[in-house]
């Protein structure tokens, strides 16, 4: 594997203005020998032109950007300082970014681990790390990370359920840090050949399928219910409990079995139903 390496490029202000010196007194030496010897002519003629092919060595480095050196297809080096810098002229320069980048894969339609189709889309934030891999590993670094970042993405969509029904199960909706540290690892360990650093990975858009939402989201809702319901109901056990001790301890009323089964059953319905109850006046005895 080709592996980065750093090239020390010359600064280029001052190459550029010993070359733009020379190159002004070889035309300046030029004119003043129009007329004069054939081989003195013939020699200036020749520092400029050898002195306009090492301007073309010239190049500039942006912040966070990287040339990519090559001398008749060796890799020579990438050099990375910013600035104006030279090198040999018959050096091929590609420019790679270095920037941390964004990119968003579209919407992907996959079976969860229970088989039910959802939509699942991802935001990948990354950057090239070794610039030598990056061109000579792949073929095309950018649709590299596209290719293998939506493979990943459906890869990590089979692996988990939408949505956790029993406690202590792992699902995309449900943990979504768990998730994203599992999907940055895949993500990274196929990106790594390419020179790639995978700095956050996320879930950007998940959804069932359009053919299933309705009936999942009435699922969802009957869960719901059921879940709000086991509490309504712990909640009012415990208080009828309280309540019956407290009646017991202070010796305010002394209850037989059949009245405390009358007294529990309405407390219930009282704390367990939907609407307000009706009170209703009892002008006799607790056992009238």
């Amino acid at each position: 594997m080709i592996r980065e390496r750093d090239y020390a490029a010359l600064p280029g202000l001052p190459v550029a203005l010993v070359l733009l010196v020379v190159l002004g007194l070889a035309i300046y030496g030029l004119i003043a020998a129009a007329e004069g010897s054939p081989v003195r002519i013939t020699a200036l003629s020749l520092t400029i032109a050898f002195d306009l092919f090492l301007l073309a060595g010239l190049f500039v480095v942006n912040p966070n950007e990287g040339k990519v050196l090559q001398f008749f297809g060796d890799y020579v080096g990438t050099a990375k300082v910013p600035g104006l810098r030279w090198a040999n002229p018959l050096f091929t320069k590609k420019r790679i970014s270095l920037r941390v980048r964004n990119f968003e894969s579209a919407r992907l339609k996959v079976n969860d681990l229970e088989g039910n189709p959802i939509e699942i889309a991802a935001v990948v934030v990354w950057r090239v790390i070794d610039s030598a891999e990056a061109v000579f590993q792949v073929d095309d670094y950018q649709n590299f990370v596209k290719v293998q970042t939506e493979a990943a993405v459906r890869n990590l969509a089979t692996s988990y359920k939408y949505d956790a029904h029993e406690e202590g199960q792992m699902s995309l909706r449900g943990n979504t840090l768990e998730v994203a540290e599992h999907m940055k690892k895949e993500i990274q360990d196929r990106l790594a050949r390419a020179g790639v650093e995978v700095m956050e990975a996320r879930i950007s858009h998940l959804a069932y399928a359009p053919e299933i939402a309705q009936a999942m989201l009435q699922r969802q809702q009957a869960g719901a219910i059921i879940a709000a319901r086991q509490r309504i109901v712990e909640g009012a056990v415990g208080m009828v409990e309280m309540a019956l001790d407290l009646l017991s301890r202070r010796e305010i009323l002394e209850l037989d079995n059949e009245r405390k089964a009358a007294m529990v059953s309405n407390l219930l319905v009282v704390l367990c139903g939907e609407r307000a109850t009706q009170p209703v006046i009892n002008t006799g005895t607790i056992y009238q």
